[in-house]
């Protein structure tokens, strides 16, 4: 029997007018993951980053990210979230403990952190998951490319990042081995 219960985001979702109240005083809790395949021995093969339009009309490489709602489990904000973004068949390896591998704080001011975020202050619990099934963009993704981890240190693949998404994806590598 599954632990999982299901959220109705419709009731659990704040009107943009209130929504803008809240960002404007208290700080949104998100996760951001960075999905990744593995090979056999579990080593980081692929990253799979999105391409999305951003909120100022540019087009960015992202990781997976999203707000976690009132009364979900942050294992069920991970999975809504890569379902979301990656399909339905994506089928990703959430860990069976939910430790991220670090904590980043967005800020509108991207001078304090260095991860930015225009609308608000959010703390974001950040994940590396495996993906086992076939991804797809979804949602408001426009694309999705699967690219090795050297690639993905390259300075065209960071230039393409904003927000601080390069600086959560060197961690990550970091985290894994993977960055040299």
């Amino acid at each position: 029997m599954s632990d999982f219960v299901e959220v109705d985001t419709e009731e659990t979702w704040l009107s943009d007018d209130d929504l803008a109240t809240v960002r404007g005083r208290v700080p949104m809790v998100y996760v951001d993951a960075v999905p990744v395949r593995v090979d056999s021995i579990g080593e980081v093969t692929h990253i799979g980053l999105l391409l999305r339009a951003m909120a100022d009309g540019t087009i960015s490489r992202a990781l997976v990210t999203g707000r976690v709602v009132f009364g979900e489990r942050i294992r069920h904000a991970l999975l809504r979230h890569l379902e979301k973004d990656l399909g339905p068949m994506a089928l990703p390896r959430l860990p069976a403990n939910p430790t991220p591998f670090t904590v980043a704080e967005y800020f509108p001011d991207p001078t304090i952190s260095g991860y930015h975020d225009p609308r608000q202050h959010a703390v974001s619990l950040a994940y590396i998951v495996p993906i086992d099934g076939e991804a797809s963009p979804a949602a408001d993704a426009l694309d999705l490319a699967w690219i090795t981890p050297e690639e993905a240190m390259s300075p065209e693949v960071i230039a393409e990042m904003t927000g601080g998404h390069d600086r959560l994806l060197r961690l990550a590598l970091g985290h894994t081995g993977q960055l040299l």
